[in-house]
Protein backbone atom coordinates (compact mmCIF):
# COMPACT_ATOMS: atom_id res chain seq x y z
CA UNK A 1 0.00 0.00 0.00
CA UNK A 2 1.43 3.59 -1.12
CA UNK A 3 1.68 6.21 1.79
CA UNK A 4 0.47 9.72 0.90
CA UNK A 5 1.40 12.10 2.90
CA UNK A 6 -1.41 15.16 2.75
CA UNK A 7 -1.34 18.86 3.50
CA UNK A 8 2.18 19.60 2.98
CA UNK A 9 4.33 22.50 2.46
CA UNK A 10 6.63 20.30 -0.04
CA UNK A 11 10.68 21.61 -0.80
CA UNK A 12 10.67 20.61 -4.45
CA UNK A 13 13.49 20.74 -6.72
CA UNK A 14 13.78 24.28 -8.81
CA UNK A 15 11.42 26.54 -6.26
CA UNK A 16 12.20 29.05 -4.23
CA UNK A 17 9.63 28.54 -1.65
CA UNK A 18 7.80 25.45 -0.08
CA UNK A 19 4.68 24.62 -2.33
CA UNK A 20 1.78 22.80 -0.95
CA UNK A 21 0.74 19.37 -2.20
CA UNK A 22 1.33 15.85 -1.35
CA UNK A 23 4.10 13.38 -1.48
CA UNK A 24 3.18 10.25 -2.33
CA UNK A 25 6.08 6.94 -1.26
CA UNK A 26 5.98 3.46 -2.86
CA UNK A 27 8.31 1.29 -0.99
CA UNK A 28 10.82 3.01 -0.16
CA UNK A 29 11.26 5.57 -2.75
CA UNK A 30 9.24 8.34 -4.09
CA UNK A 31 6.16 7.76 -6.81
CA UNK A 32 5.15 11.36 -6.93
CA UNK A 33 4.24 15.17 -5.40
CA UNK A 34 1.42 15.25 -6.49
CA UNK A 35 -2.21 13.61 -5.48
CA UNK A 36 -3.38 10.13 -6.50
CA UNK A 37 -6.81 8.68 -7.37
CA UNK A 38 -9.35 8.00 -4.33
CA UNK A 39 -10.18 4.89 -5.25
CA UNK A 40 -6.30 4.02 -4.82
CA UNK A 41 -5.61 1.32 -1.79
CA UNK A 42 -3.14 4.01 0.72
CA UNK A 43 -2.47 5.26 4.16
CA UNK A 44 -2.89 8.67 4.75
CA UNK A 45 -0.57 10.91 7.09
CA UNK A 46 -1.96 14.37 7.49
CA UNK A 47 1.31 16.97 7.38
CA UNK A 48 -1.03 19.30 9.32
CA UNK A 49 0.93 22.00 7.16
CA UNK A 50 4.05 21.19 8.05
CA UNK A 51 7.04 21.77 5.63
CA UNK A 52 8.74 18.54 4.15
CA UNK A 53 11.87 18.72 3.48
CA UNK A 54 14.32 16.06 2.26
CA UNK A 55 16.56 14.58 4.83
CA UNK A 56 19.66 16.51 5.10
CA UNK A 57 22.64 14.91 4.12
CA UNK A 58 25.72 15.75 6.44
CA UNK A 59 28.83 16.00 4.15
CA UNK A 60 31.96 15.77 6.69
CA UNK A 61 31.03 14.56 10.15
CA UNK A 62 33.84 12.72 12.04
CA UNK A 63 31.33 10.36 14.58
CA UNK A 64 28.29 8.36 13.59
CA UNK A 65 26.10 10.00 16.33
CA UNK A 66 22.30 8.94 15.55
CA UNK A 67 20.13 10.49 18.04
CA UNK A 68 21.95 13.82 17.31
CA UNK A 69 21.60 13.18 13.87
CA UNK A 70 17.74 12.03 14.43
CA UNK A 71 17.18 15.81 16.64
CA UNK A 72 18.87 17.43 13.45
CA UNK A 73 16.81 16.15 10.51
CA UNK A 74 19.71 13.96 9.08
CA UNK A 75 19.45 10.84 7.08
CA UNK A 76 22.66 10.91 5.68
CA UNK A 77 26.31 11.17 6.90
CA UNK A 78 29.88 11.18 5.22
CA UNK A 79 31.56 10.00 7.64
CA UNK A 80 35.27 11.19 7.69
CA UNK A 81 38.50 8.52 7.38
CA UNK A 82 39.84 10.28 10.73
CA UNK A 83 38.66 7.43 12.59
CA UNK A 84 40.83 5.07 15.22
CA UNK A 85 41.39 3.18 13.27
CA UNK A 86 41.79 5.30 10.40
CA UNK A 87 39.68 4.39 7.53
CA UNK A 88 42.32 3.74 5.08
CA UNK A 89 41.29 -0.37 4.24
CA UNK A 90 38.27 -1.89 2.68
CA UNK A 91 37.40 -3.86 5.87
CA UNK A 92 37.18 -0.15 7.58
CA UNK A 93 34.88 1.00 4.76
CA UNK A 94 32.37 -2.36 4.94
CA UNK A 95 32.07 -2.32 8.40
CA UNK A 96 31.38 1.89 8.79
CA UNK A 97 28.80 1.52 6.04
CA UNK A 98 26.48 -0.66 8.04
CA UNK A 99 27.18 1.13 11.53
CA UNK A 100 23.75 3.22 11.47
CA UNK A 101 21.37 1.12 9.34
CA UNK A 102 18.35 0.86 9.28
CA UNK A 103 17.71 4.09 10.57
CA UNK A 104 20.68 6.30 8.75
CA UNK A 105 22.96 5.87 5.79
CA UNK A 106 26.41 5.92 6.81
CA UNK A 107 28.81 6.71 3.94
CA UNK A 108 32.37 6.49 5.41
CA UNK A 109 34.73 8.21 3.23
CA UNK A 110 38.21 6.66 2.20
CA UNK A 111 41.26 8.23 3.55
CA UNK A 112 43.69 9.67 0.32
CA UNK A 113 47.04 8.48 2.14
CA UNK A 114 47.74 5.37 4.68
CA UNK A 115 47.36 6.24 8.16
CA UNK A 116 46.24 10.11 6.70
CA UNK A 117 50.06 10.47 6.89
CA UNK A 118 50.19 12.53 3.74
CA UNK A 119 53.12 10.50 2.38
CA UNK A 120 51.77 7.31 0.62
CA UNK A 121 48.68 6.95 -1.55
CA UNK A 122 46.11 4.14 0.07
CA UNK A 123 43.85 1.69 -1.29
CA UNK A 124 41.71 4.12 -2.60
CA UNK A 125 40.51 1.57 -5.79
CA UNK A 126 39.61 -1.16 -3.38
CA UNK A 127 37.82 1.11 -0.94
CA UNK A 128 35.57 2.42 -3.80
CA UNK A 129 34.41 -1.05 -4.06
CA UNK A 130 33.70 -1.69 -1.01
CA UNK A 131 31.46 1.07 -1.15
CA UNK A 132 33.12 4.56 -0.60
CA UNK A 133 31.67 7.38 -2.49
CA UNK A 134 34.85 10.43 -1.94
CA UNK A 135 38.06 10.66 -0.77
CA UNK A 136 39.47 12.73 2.03
CA UNK A 137 42.74 13.95 3.23
CA UNK A 138 40.92 13.72 6.90
CA UNK A 139 41.55 17.41 9.20
CA UNK A 140 45.12 17.32 7.56
CA UNK A 141 46.59 19.10 4.12
CA UNK A 142 48.57 17.35 1.90
CA UNK A 143 51.64 19.11 1.49
CA UNK A 144 54.20 17.24 -0.78
CA UNK A 145 52.48 18.52 -4.58
CA UNK A 146 53.59 15.43 -5.95
CA UNK A 147 51.27 13.03 -3.45
CA UNK A 148 48.15 15.54 -4.25
CA UNK A 149 49.29 15.61 -8.10
CA UNK A 150 49.14 11.15 -8.31
CA UNK A 151 46.08 11.60 -5.77
CA UNK A 152 44.17 13.90 -7.99
CA UNK A 153 44.62 12.11 -11.11
CA UNK A 154 43.90 7.93 -9.00
CA UNK A 155 40.96 9.93 -8.55
CA UNK A 156 39.96 10.93 -11.45
CA UNK A 157 40.68 7.55 -13.03
CA UNK A 158 38.62 6.15 -10.50
CA UNK A 159 35.70 8.85 -10.84
CA UNK A 160 35.38 9.75 -6.86
CA UNK A 161 35.46 13.28 -5.98
CA UNK A 162 38.36 14.46 -3.21
CA UNK A 163 37.40 16.33 -0.30
CA UNK A 164 40.18 18.32 1.01
CA UNK A 165 41.13 20.62 4.50
CA UNK A 166 42.61 23.63 3.30
CA UNK A 167 45.54 25.11 5.32
CA UNK A 168 48.99 25.00 4.39
CA UNK A 169 50.39 23.25 7.42
CA UNK A 170 53.84 25.61 6.86
CA UNK A 171 51.87 28.15 7.82
CA UNK A 172 49.96 26.92 10.62
CA UNK A 173 52.09 25.34 12.57
CA UNK A 174 51.58 25.27 16.35
CA UNK A 175 48.88 27.81 15.76
CA UNK A 176 45.60 27.78 17.37
CA UNK A 177 43.41 31.12 16.19
CA UNK A 178 43.25 33.69 13.40
CA UNK A 179 46.08 36.73 13.28
CA UNK A 180 44.04 39.59 14.71
CA UNK A 181 43.26 41.89 17.63
CA UNK A 182 41.09 38.85 19.27
CA UNK A 183 44.10 36.61 19.53
CA UNK A 184 46.56 39.03 20.24
CA UNK A 185 44.59 40.49 23.16
CA UNK A 186 44.40 36.86 24.34
CA UNK A 187 48.10 36.22 23.57
CA UNK A 188 47.18 33.07 21.74
CA UNK A 189 49.72 31.56 18.92
CA UNK A 190 48.06 32.51 15.64
CA UNK A 191 48.68 31.89 12.16
CA UNK A 192 47.60 34.22 8.77
CA UNK A 193 44.49 33.85 7.42
CA UNK A 194 46.01 33.66 4.01
CA UNK A 195 47.03 29.84 4.60
CA UNK A 196 43.54 28.98 3.49
CA UNK A 197 43.93 31.00 -0.16
CA UNK A 198 47.40 29.82 -0.43
CA UNK A 199 46.47 25.96 0.09
CA UNK A 200 43.50 26.36 -2.39
CA UNK A 201 45.27 28.26 -5.47
CA UNK A 202 47.73 24.93 -5.26
CA UNK A 203 45.13 22.25 -5.10
CA UNK A 204 43.12 24.18 -7.81
CA UNK A 205 45.93 24.56 -10.12
CA UNK A 206 46.37 20.49 -9.95
CA UNK A 207 42.73 20.51 -10.45
CA UNK A 208 43.00 22.38 -13.91
CA UNK A 209 45.98 20.11 -14.26
CA UNK A 210 43.63 16.68 -14.15
CA UNK A 211 40.33 18.00 -14.14
CA UNK A 212 39.72 15.86 -10.78
CA UNK A 213 36.67 16.60 -8.89
CA UNK A 214 37.58 18.34 -5.71
CA UNK A 215 35.17 19.59 -2.69
CA UNK A 216 36.88 22.00 -0.40
CA UNK A 217 35.19 21.12 2.79
CA UNK A 218 34.93 24.46 4.44
CA UNK A 219 36.19 27.76 2.31
CA UNK A 220 36.20 30.24 5.18
CA UNK A 221 38.08 33.12 3.81
CA UNK A 222 37.37 36.35 1.25
CA UNK A 223 40.28 35.50 -0.81
CA UNK A 224 39.87 31.51 -0.39
CA UNK A 225 36.07 32.25 -2.05
CA UNK A 226 37.85 34.66 -4.63
CA UNK A 227 39.56 31.31 -5.90
CA UNK A 228 36.56 29.27 -5.48
CA UNK A 229 34.65 31.87 -8.06
CA UNK A 230 37.24 32.04 -10.45
CA UNK A 231 37.35 28.19 -10.66
CA UNK A 232 33.59 27.37 -10.87
CA UNK A 233 34.11 30.69 -14.21
CA UNK A 234 36.37 28.49 -15.86
CA UNK A 235 33.73 25.60 -15.52
CA UNK A 236 36.72 23.70 -13.37
CA UNK A 237 35.08 20.63 -11.37
CA UNK A 238 35.45 22.48 -8.29
CA UNK A 239 32.86 22.95 -4.73
CA UNK A 240 32.70 24.26 -1.17
CA UNK A 241 31.60 24.38 1.79
CA UNK A 242 30.51 25.83 4.96
CA UNK A 243 29.65 25.09 8.68
CA UNK A 244 27.19 27.40 10.21
CA UNK A 245 29.77 28.42 12.52
CA UNK A 246 31.51 30.45 10.24
CA UNK A 247 28.73 31.95 8.68
CA UNK A 248 27.23 33.35 12.12
CA UNK A 249 30.49 33.97 14.24
CA UNK A 250 33.70 35.71 14.07
CA UNK A 251 36.94 35.40 15.74
CA UNK A 252 35.57 37.60 18.92
CA UNK A 253 33.27 34.32 19.54
CA UNK A 254 36.58 32.93 21.23
CA UNK A 255 37.02 36.13 23.83
CA UNK A 256 37.47 34.34 27.50
CA UNK A 257 39.13 31.85 26.18
CA UNK A 258 36.15 29.58 25.16
CA UNK A 259 36.99 26.10 23.62
CA UNK A 260 33.92 25.56 22.70
CA UNK A 261 34.87 28.07 20.01
CA UNK A 262 38.03 26.42 19.03
CA UNK A 263 37.73 24.84 15.35
CA UNK A 264 39.56 23.91 12.23
CA UNK A 265 39.74 26.25 10.50
CA UNK A 266 39.67 29.17 13.23
CA UNK A 267 36.90 31.48 13.35
CA UNK A 268 38.11 34.27 10.93
CA UNK A 269 37.65 38.29 11.43
CA UNK A 270 34.05 39.67 10.82
CA UNK A 271 35.28 40.86 7.49
CA UNK A 272 35.91 37.38 6.28
CA UNK A 273 32.36 35.67 7.79
CA UNK A 274 30.46 38.55 5.53
CA UNK A 275 32.20 37.48 3.07
CA UNK A 276 31.20 33.63 3.53
CA UNK A 277 27.72 34.91 4.10
CA UNK A 278 27.65 36.70 0.65
CA UNK A 279 29.39 33.76 -1.11
CA UNK A 280 26.17 31.42 0.07
CA UNK A 281 24.20 34.21 -1.26
CA UNK A 282 25.71 34.58 -4.55
CA UNK A 283 26.13 30.56 -4.80
CA UNK A 284 29.82 30.21 -4.65
CA UNK A 285 29.30 28.22 -1.73
CA UNK A 286 27.67 24.82 -2.46
CA UNK A 287 27.33 23.09 0.97
CA UNK A 288 26.13 23.64 4.72
CA UNK A 289 27.46 21.28 6.68
CA UNK A 290 27.32 20.37 10.52
CA UNK A 291 31.09 19.39 11.21
CA UNK A 292 29.68 17.40 14.13
CA UNK A 293 32.52 16.30 16.16
CA UNK A 294 31.54 15.95 19.58
CA UNK A 295 34.17 16.14 22.18
CA UNK A 296 33.93 15.52 25.77
CA UNK A 297 35.64 17.47 29.11
CA UNK A 298 39.18 15.50 28.40
CA UNK A 299 39.20 17.33 24.62
CA UNK A 300 37.56 20.81 25.97
CA UNK A 301 38.17 21.74 29.62
CA UNK A 302 42.10 22.68 29.29
CA UNK A 303 43.78 25.71 28.48
CA UNK A 304 42.47 27.23 25.33
CA UNK A 305 45.70 26.25 23.29
CA UNK A 306 45.50 22.51 24.57
CA UNK A 307 42.23 22.03 23.58
CA UNK A 308 40.98 20.01 20.91
CA UNK A 309 39.10 21.93 17.62
CA UNK A 310 35.50 20.64 17.15
CA UNK A 311 32.17 21.49 17.57
CA UNK A 312 28.83 19.29 18.16
CA UNK A 313 27.13 20.63 15.17
CA UNK A 314 24.31 18.36 14.03
CA UNK A 315 21.43 19.53 16.59
CA UNK A 316 22.21 23.14 15.38
CA UNK A 317 22.65 22.18 11.67
CA UNK A 318 19.04 22.97 10.64
CA UNK A 319 17.94 25.66 12.72
CA UNK A 320 21.07 27.80 12.45
CA UNK A 321 21.11 27.61 8.56
CA UNK A 322 17.11 28.61 8.58
CA UNK A 323 18.21 32.25 9.75
CA UNK A 324 19.79 32.50 6.52
CA UNK A 325 15.79 32.24 4.79
CA UNK A 326 15.12 34.97 7.82
CA UNK A 327 17.55 36.98 7.35
CA UNK A 328 16.83 36.77 3.21
CA UNK A 329 20.23 36.02 2.46
CA UNK A 330 18.67 32.42 0.55
CA UNK A 331 14.98 30.97 0.01
CA UNK A 332 13.95 27.69 0.98
CA UNK A 333 15.16 26.29 -1.91
CA UNK A 334 18.21 27.15 -1.95
CA UNK A 335 18.48 26.46 1.38
CA UNK A 336 18.01 22.10 0.74
CA UNK A 337 20.19 22.53 -2.20
CA UNK A 338 23.02 23.49 0.46
CA UNK A 339 22.02 21.08 3.10
CA UNK A 340 20.71 18.09 1.16
CA UNK A 341 20.74 18.23 -3.12
CA UNK A 342 23.97 19.20 -3.13
CA UNK A 343 25.94 16.84 -0.92
CA UNK A 344 24.24 13.95 -2.60
CA UNK A 345 24.97 15.08 -5.57
CA UNK A 346 28.92 15.23 -4.66
CA UNK A 347 28.39 11.73 -2.99
CA UNK A 348 26.64 10.28 -5.97
CA UNK A 349 23.36 9.03 -4.32
CA UNK A 350 19.74 8.97 -4.95
CA UNK A 351 19.09 11.24 -1.87
CA UNK A 352 18.24 14.75 -1.25
CA UNK A 353 15.66 15.76 -3.75
CA UNK A 354 11.89 15.47 -3.60
CA UNK A 355 11.90 12.99 -6.59
CA UNK A 356 9.94 10.46 -7.83
CA UNK A 357 12.49 7.14 -7.89
CA UNK A 358 14.59 8.59 -5.26
CA UNK A 359 14.98 7.19 -1.86
CA UNK A 360 11.84 8.50 0.26
CA UNK A 361 14.23 10.44 3.15
CA UNK A 362 12.93 13.05 4.48
CA UNK A 363 11.91 15.65 7.28
CA UNK A 364 9.06 17.28 8.35
CA UNK A 365 9.92 20.87 9.89
CA UNK A 366 7.86 23.43 12.29
CA UNK A 367 9.70 26.26 11.34
CA UNK A 368 8.73 28.80 13.39
CA UNK A 369 9.34 26.05 16.81
CA UNK A 370 11.07 28.05 19.27
CA UNK A 371 13.94 26.45 21.30
CA UNK A 372 17.23 27.18 23.60
CA UNK A 373 20.87 25.14 22.65
CA UNK A 374 21.64 24.09 26.29
CA UNK A 375 24.59 22.17 26.19
CA UNK A 376 23.62 20.15 29.19
CA UNK A 377 20.61 19.01 27.69
CA UNK A 378 21.87 17.92 23.95
CA UNK A 379 21.18 14.49 22.18
CA UNK A 380 24.56 14.33 21.06
CA UNK A 381 27.32 12.20 22.35
CA UNK A 382 29.01 15.22 23.69
CA UNK A 383 27.22 19.02 23.74
CA UNK A 384 30.66 20.99 22.74
CA UNK A 385 29.00 24.04 20.89
CA UNK A 386 29.77 27.65 20.64
CA UNK A 387 25.88 28.29 20.30
CA UNK A 388 25.48 27.36 23.62
CA UNK A 389 22.55 29.54 25.02
CA UNK A 390 21.34 30.69 21.95
CA UNK A 391 17.49 30.96 21.17
CA UNK A 392 16.84 29.14 17.62
CA UNK A 393 13.86 28.95 15.82
CA UNK A 394 13.15 25.51 13.26
CA UNK A 395 12.69 21.95 15.34
CA UNK A 396 12.37 18.69 13.21
CA UNK A 397 9.38 17.17 14.60
CA UNK A 398 9.34 13.93 11.92
CA UNK A 399 12.10 11.83 10.18
CA UNK A 400 12.08 9.05 7.72
CA UNK A 401 13.93 7.02 6.04
CA UNK A 402 12.96 5.08 3.24
CA UNK A 403 9.60 6.10 4.00
CA UNK A 404 9.62 5.01 7.12
CA UNK A 405 9.65 6.74 10.50
CA UNK A 406 12.41 6.60 13.23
Amino acid sequence: MKQIFTNARLILPDEKQPKEGSLIIDGDRIASADDVSNDEPRKEIDCKGRILAPGIVDLGIFAIDKPAFRFGGITRAALMPDQSPVLDLPAMIKHNAVEGKPDLWSHPIAAATKGLSGTQLAEIGLMKRSGAKAVATGRQWIADSGIMLKLLQYCKSLDLPLIVHSEDAGLTAGAVATNGETATRLGLASATAAAEAVSIARDIALVRETGAQIHFRQVTTADGLTLIRAAKSEKLPVTCGITPAHLLLSDIAISDFRTFARLSPPLRSEENRLACVEAVKDGTIDVISSGHDPRGPEDKRLPYAESAPGMAGAETLLALSLTLVRDDIVSFGRLFELLSANPAKILGVEAGLLRPGYEADFILIDEDSPWQVDTRKMAAAAGNTPFDGLPVQGRVTAIYKGGRAY
